[in-house]
């Protein structure tokens, strides 16, 4: 389409040919000869005038002015734009930033996807809006990107993964992920920010846990940064319990409709279950009894499957079949006591200082053994 011409200023021959011609294009769209579409063009003209208040060329001249505003708009844009393309190139580049074009996810970039999911990238899981998520550094997929088994994968028959080559590094493959919104660079941030109860800020540390994520607006690529994945990959497990638990429900909504045998076998293995159930409680009651009739008769008391109520497996709860109660065992301080009542005596009828000293630090070094939680600084 031509450019309007400026204002105060005869069109050219050129921009009076480029009018012709579409107004030719677009009175043959509609099936009209060009006069006929200038006089349906001058109607409509005419009844928008009229809605606006203003006469026929009072109309026509805001329509200039709006076709010269919006060409000096678009001129200035471009120099604006022309302008920092070349500030850019003088300046070199502190990171390489990928803008985010919403759209149908490109075919290299799943492909990309599914191969990284399966590396070992070591995720970690943190909280993003609320949801868990799978979280890795830049560095991580880069080196998968650039190992030998990326490059045999990628030279395969029908292989939709991108070959990396010098005009097309590691770190432009990687840029396929955010592109295609699969994963998005994130970092970490305060549950507690903007709210009265914050607390103090601590020194910097990368702690192993659980971290609350946020994403960030500019999708730098550098090897120290956080992406978390926003594709869960191939959703057929989930489909299949989905359509498992549809089943299941539909078969118990239709258990009128089942055949009479099925009915019967059914209502047999329930009062099976049932039956299971009410000797597993008669055996707690009748275990409590049995405790409770020996502890005072055979202290310390005994127990018919002491593992029952454990914290084990399915059937080391039933071993072994029977079991003393355990005591817990208490210190007494009478050893203390009598090995300093023991200790040697010297000449003068003073003991040593050495040997008690050393008694009483082998009784009061103890070990630690409560787990804690450490900071560790993350490679």
């Amino acid at each position: 389409m031509a450019a309007p011409p400026a204002q105060g200023q005869q069109p050219t021959p050129q921009q009076i040919a480029a009018m012709q011609q579409q107004m030719a294009a677009e009175a043959q769209k509609r099936g009209m000869t060009p006069q006929q579409f200038q006089q349906w063009q001058r109607q409509q003209l005419e009844a928008e005038a009229k809605k606006a208040g203003l006469s026929f060329d009072q109309y026509i001249n805001q329509l200039k002015q709006r076709a010269f505003q919006d060409h000096q708009r678009q001129q200035q844009l471009a120099q604006q734009q022309a302008a920092a393309g070349q500030q850019d190139q003088g300046q070199p580049q502190q990171g390489q930033q990928v803008p985010i074009n919403p759209g149908a996810p490109d075919p290299r970039a799943l492909a990309l996807a599914k191969w990284l999911k399966g590396q070992d990238l070591k995720p970690r899981t943190c909280i993003l809006n609320g949801q868990r998520k799978d979280m890795f550094r830049v560095k991580r997929a880069l080196r998968a990107i650039e190992s030998p088994a990326y490059t045999a994968a990628s030279t395969k028959k029908n292989s939709l993964l991108p070959t990396v080559n010098p005009s097309f590094p590691a770190t432009e493959i990687f840029k396929l992920l955010p592109l295609s919104l699969l994963a998005l660079r994130v970092s970490k941030t305060d549950p507690h920010e903007g709210h009265n109860h914050a607390p103090p800020p601590k020194p910097a540390k990368r702690t192993k846990g659980l971290w609350t994520v946020r994403i960030e607006q500019q999708q730098d690529i550098l090897p120290d940064l956080h992406y978390v994945w926003l594709y869960d990959g191939p959703q057929w497990k989930t489909k299949l319990y989905a359509g498992g638990a549809l089943a299941a429900i539909m078969a118990v909504v239709m258990f009128p409709l089942w055949p009479i045998k099925l009915r019967i076998g059914v209502w047999y293995l329930s009062m099976g279950m049932l039956g299971l159930i009410g000797l597993f409680f008669l055996m707690a009651i009748f275990r409590l009894l049995l405790f409770l009739a020996t502890v005072f008769t055979v202290p310390p008391g005994l127990w018919l499957y002491p593992n029952l109520f454990e914290d084990v497996g399915f059937f080391d709860s039933f071993r072994p079949i029977w079991g003393w109660q355990e005591e817990k065992k208490k210190k007494s301080k009478s050893a203390k006591k009598s090995s300093t009542s023991t200790a040697p005596m010297t000449s003068d009828g003073q003991t040593p200082s050495a040997p008690i000293t050393a008694a009483e630090n082998s009784e009061t070094k103890k070990r630690n053994l409560t787990a804690r939680v450490e900071e560790v600084e993350e490679d």
